[in-house]
């Protein structure tokens, strides 16, 4: 007898209901059209007759790839390591061709023999870690001040011997540098076009191993000097050091690094 009492109490609730859904419709109990449904445009393919190409693409970012003589990670904690003494490994293994692309002035060498007596002039700048290849252990983020407002960002790993590797290397007139995830995200000059930069989202290449530049961007700076549209990349908890001037690459929410003197 309840399931019947049920049935009849439902019944002119449910027509009620009914009345409600068709007087909304068009407010004449009709569907009302939104309009015509705009055609898909799919991708067109340009040029399809032209030839393949005869030479292997660059495999940019191969060539930043490099174990650092004489250095060894004691305990695993690339966090234990002196960044300066990193850096003049480098320059040890390197002396007379550290002044190509990638490497340091000779002048920023030089300032690097002082760094425990004048600290405060040091061209390392603070450290940063992060776990950037998704190993579940930390690399080292170095950013190291050039003249003419250049910096050298670099990255390090741990190598399977105890030693380290460099898994990254640029150099630009870098604006700032921010860590979004897994990704290094570099803000630079936009030489000789004025009001815009450079943006690059350097991310971990499973199989080149090593830091590749994976997206690259020209971005309209606003008027206030913050650049327009969004991170190229979703951004994370972290830090920023400054950086120097763009070229082409040989390379969550987000946070900024600052780029302070250890």
């Amino acid at each position: 007898m309840i399931r019947h009492r049920r049935i009849a109490l439902l019944a002119p609730l449910l027509t009620a209901v009914g009345v409600l859904l068709l007087s909304g419709c068009g407010g004449a109990g009709h569907l009302e059209s939104s309009g015509a449904t705009p055609t898909a445009v799919g991708p067109i393919h340009l040029w399809p007759d032209l030839p393949p190409a005869s030479a292997t693409p660059n495999a940019y970012g191969e060539t930043d790839t490099e174990q650092v003589p004489g250095i060894k990670v004691h305990g695993g904690d690339v966090r234990k390591l002196n960044p300066v003494a990193v850096v003049q490994a480098e320059v040890k293994a390197h002396p007379n061709t550290y002044s190509g692309e990638d490497g340091l002035y000779d002048e920023t060498v030089r300032q690097l023999a002082t760094c425990k007596q004048k600290p405060a002039s040091c061209p390392v700048l603070k450290p940063y870690y992060r776990d950037l290849t998704g190993d579940g252990k930390d690399e080292l983020i170095l950013g190291i001040r050039m003249p003419d407002q250049n910096l050298a960002v670099r990255c390090y790993m741990l190598a399977k011997d105890g030693g380290l590797i460099r898994i990254m290397s640029t150099v630009d007139q870098i604006i700032s540098v921010d860590l979004a995830g897994r990704d290094v995200i570099l803000r630079s000059v936009s030489a000789g076009m004025p009001g815009y930069e450079y943006r690059t989202a350097w991310s971990w290449d499973d199989h080149q191993q090593a830091m590749l530049p994976t997206r690259d961007e020209i971005v309209r700076r606003k008027p206030g000097g913050e650049s327009g549209g969004k991170h190229p990349g979703p951004s994370g908890p972290g830090q920023t050091p400054p950086s120097p001037k763009k070229k082409p690459p040989t390379a969550r929410p987000s946070a900024t690094l600052t780029a302070d003197a250890p």
